[in-house]
């Protein structure tokens, strides 16, 4: 019995130590929402990324082309050189690849609250700290689900594109830097729509596609979930088929990551009411956010509810970054629709049945 003590001393305080060694992620230097966010590891060290997205105001004029970039292992942010073009995006997508980060589509919004998806492809060196362009998207997209396969190939799964959402699934070479088209979704067509890509399979839930009803609301959320595995001999080939439905209801702008250690696509946040940057439904009523965070398990093929009751959930999100602290998501908008700089870690762990 002595020697239990000196044991639980040793244990609390290597506990205290690791914990210690956590840095402290700080907030962003400002509030934004609908940022494309991105992760890329240099030399071992794991950085963290944030482009463009809304301001607290949450009109046309407050779209902002900040970039910002943070050294997880230091867990404060820099401000960036702001991404290419002439205004700011919403709905964008980001993947890092091959030690850069590649930024794609988003649409801009004119003063008189035109929308335009555009077909940009933005190349970010944070070695070099200099932007260059790739070619661009086929097909422009905005509200896409992207993921990466084998450190070289970007897949852009449906999206919005000029006056409706389509199926297409648009391939990228980062090396070569041409595009291919790949096998398109089954499925509804939609935007807003949340997932990610983990070895030769890609997941994608929900998102949001045109009332064909006369009446209100003018888009709603679908609840379909989907499984594909790409063709290991032909990248352009992807077997789809559909899983079954995710805990919790079918969401709008879910914040969605993959994580290879763990073999499981996570997600949290989002809401059920789908609407436009302002977060205001289509329906008219103000969305909320939804406190579910869940995952897809590859190993078991099962759906797992991390916590059916997230701390302060966010929406309108276009990732989610899977990180040795945990699952971290960027801005963000809260409850009451605020806008906010809060980088938010939930642990990985899953919820005791």
């Amino acid at each position: 019995m002595k020697r239990t003590f000196p044991i639980i001393s040793y244990v609390f305080l290597l506990a205290s130590m690791l914990h210690a060694a956590e840095p402290k992620l700080h907030p962003l230097p400002a509030p934004v929402s609908n940022n494309a966010v991105a992760s890329v590891k240099i030399h071992k060290r794991l950085f963290l990324f944030s482009f463009m997205g809304i301001g607290p105001k949450k009109t046309w004029d407050s779209i902002t082309n900040a970039a910002y970039e943070l050294d997880l292992s230091i867990g404060k942010w820099s401000e960036l050189r702001p991404v290419p073009g002439p205004a700011g995006r919403l709905a964008a997508s980001a993947v890092g690849v091959r030690e850069q980060v590649f930024l794609f589509g988003g649409y801009v919004v004119d003063g008189q609250g035109g929308e335009t998806t555009v077909s940009d492809v933005a190349v970010y060196e944070p070695i070099g700290h200099r932007w260059y362009r790739g070619a661009d998207i086929p097909v422009p997209v905005d509200d896409s689900v992207i993921g990466v396969y084998r450190d070289r190939y970007v897949y852009l799964i449906s999206g919005w594109s000029k006056n409706d959402a389509v199926r297409n699934v648009q391939v990228y070479d980062a090396e070569k830097n041409t595009w291919r088209q790949a096998t398109p979704i089954p499925g509804t067509p939609v935007f807003g729509h949340a997932g990610a890509l983990l070895d030769d399979s890609i997941v994608y839930v929900d998102g949001a596609y045109k009332n064909s009803a006369a009446n209100s609301p003018r888009y709603i959320a679908p609840n379909e979930c989907w499984i594909g595995k790409i063709d290991h001999r032909d990248l352009s080939k992807i077997q789809w088929t559909k899983l079954p439905n995710h805990p919790g209801n079918a969401r709008y702008r879910i914040a969605a990551g993959p994580s290879q250690k763990d073999q499981k696509i996570y997600f949290s946040g989002g809401t059920d009411n789908p609407y436009n940057y302002d977060g205001i439904g289509y329906d008219g009523r103000p969305s909320e956010p939804s406190p579910v965070t869940f995952a897809w398990n590859l190993r078991t093929s099962k759906w797992e509810v991390i916590t059916e009751n997230t701390p302060d959930p966010t929406m309108d999100h276009r990732g989610l970054l899977v990180t040795p602290a945990g699952l971290v998501i960027i801005g963000g908008m809260e409850k009451g629709q605020q806008v906010t700089s809060r980088v938010t870690v939930i642990p990985k762990e899953a919820k005791a049945q």
